[in-house]
C-alpha cells in the first residue's frame, strides 16, 4: 500500500497561488500540512492592474481550515520582488523547501506583429521571474541539503500553439531553467522538474479567435479527438502529479511532465540514433546529408541525454553500431 504523501515541516513557495492552478496547489498542499507561501500580485489575465484581495483570500481560507500561510504580493518581474518573496518565507517560517513556478499571464498576438511590451513583459514574468524566485531559494535549499522545484512550462512550447510566440518562447525557456536547476541541485539533494499543465483557467479567457486563420492549426483543433477530456480539462486534474513531484517520495528529476484530461506522461527530449559521417576529419558534403537524410530523422533507436557530455558518448555507441568506429 502507497504511503500517505504529507508536508509536514516543509515551507512552500507558490508564484500567482491568488488564482487557478496555484491556488489549487496552495490549498492541498496546505491540507497536507505544508505551510504555504502565497504569492500573487492580483493583476488580471493579461497582467493589468494590481490587488492583494487574491492572496489575502487563499491565505484566509488556508488557516480558516487550521492550516499555516502567508501572503506576499510582490511582482517577481523584478529580482528585489522575487528576492522578497524568499525573504519573508524565511522570516516567516525559518526555510524554503519547494518552490512552485506558477505565476503568469497571456498577451497573445501573431508572431510577426508581437511587440516589445508583449514580448518583455512575458519573458519578465514567466521566464526573468521564475529566475528570481529560484536563486534565493536556491540558496536555501541548499543550506539544508534539500529542495523541490516545479516550473510550468506548457504545451504551446513542446508541441506548438499559433499566436503565442512570446509565451512559448518564455515557456521554452523555463525547460532549460529547470534541466540546469536538476543538474546543479543533484549535488545538494534537491531535484527539478517541469510540468505542461492542461486547464481551463481564467488565462484562457485572454485567448482571442485570431489563430484560426492559420489553416493547419485550425485543421489540429476541429480534427482533435476530446472524448477523454470532457469535464477533466480543469484545474484540480493538474495537482496531484505537482504535488508528487514536490514529495519527499518523489526522487526524480530533470524531467518533464505532460498533465492533459487525466492523462500523466512524462515528455521526452530526445536525438535520433541518426547517421554518422566516416571517420576522418574531412566533414560530409549537403549531398552526402541529403543521401542519408531519412537515417538522419528516422526515431527508430534514440538516446536521451542527461547532459551535453552524454552525447558524445551516444555518438561513440551509434558510430560503433553502424561500423563507422
Amino acid at each position: 500500500m502507497t504511503d500517505t504523501i504529507r508536508f509536514d515541516g516543509r515551507v512552500a513557495i507558490i508564484t500567482g497561488a491568488g488564482n487557478g492552478l496555484g491556488k489549487d496547489y496552495a490549498l492541498e498542499l496546505a491540507k497536507r500540512g505544508a505551510k504555504v507561501v502565497v504569492n500573487d500580485l492580483g493583476g488580471s489575465g493579461a497582467g493589468i492592474g494590481a490587488s492583494r484581495s487574491a492572496a489575502d483570500l487563499v491565505v484566509e481560507e488556508i488557516r480558516d481550515s487550521g492550516g499555516e500561510a502567508i501572503a506576499n504580493y510582490d511582482s517577481i518581474a523584478t529580482r528585489e520582488g522575487g528576492g522578497k518573496v524568499v525573504q519573508d518565507a524565511l522570516e516567516a517560517f525559518g526555510t524554503v523547501d519547494i518552490c512552485i513556478n506558477n505565476a503568469g499571464f497571456l498577451r497573445n498576438n501573431r508572431f510577426e506583429d508581437i511587440t516589445d511590451e508583449e514580448l518583455d513583459a512575458i519573458l519578465g514574468v514567466h521566464l526573468k521571474g521564475a529566475f528570481y524566485v529560484s536563486q534565493p531559494a536556491f540558496h536555501a535549499m541548499r543550506k539544508n541539503n534539500y529542495g523541490r522545484f516545479i516550473f510550468t512550462g506548457s504545451a504551446s512550447a513542446m508541441f506548438g500553439h499559433a499566436w503565442q510566440a512570446n509565451y512559448a518562447a518564455a515557456k521554452g525557456g523555463l525547460m532549460g531553467l529547470s534541466h540546469i536547476v536538476a543538474i546543479e541541485g543533484s549535488a545538494y539533494g534537491i531535484t527539478s522538474n517541469l510540468l505542461m499543465p492542461t486547464a481551463q483557467s481564467r488565462l484562457a479567457n485572454q485567448m482571442t479567435e485570431g489563430f484560426m486563420e492559420i489553416p493547419e492549426f485550425v485543421k489540429s483543433m476541429s480534427e482533435a479527438d476530446y472524448a477523454a477530456s470532457t469535464d477533466r480539462v480543469t484545474v484540480p486534474f493538474n495537482t496531484p502529479l505537482v504535488l508528487y513531484l514536490v514529495s519527499e517520495a518523489c526522487t526524480a528529476t530533470h524531467g518533464l511532465y505532460s498533465s492533459n484530461s487525466g492523462r500523466y506522461a512524462r515528455v521526452r527530449i530526445c536525438a535520433a540514433e541518426g547517421w554518422v559521417a566516416p571517420m576522418g576529419s574531412t566533414p560530409p558534403s549537403p549531398e552526402d546529408i541529403a543521401a542519408n537524410f531519412d537515417r538522419i530523422s528516422n526515431g527508430a533507436v534514440y538516446h536521451e541525454p542527461m547532459t551535453v557530455y552524454d552525447e558524445f558518448t551516444a555518438v561513440a555507441a551509434a558510430a560503433k553500431r553502424q561500423g563507422v568506429l
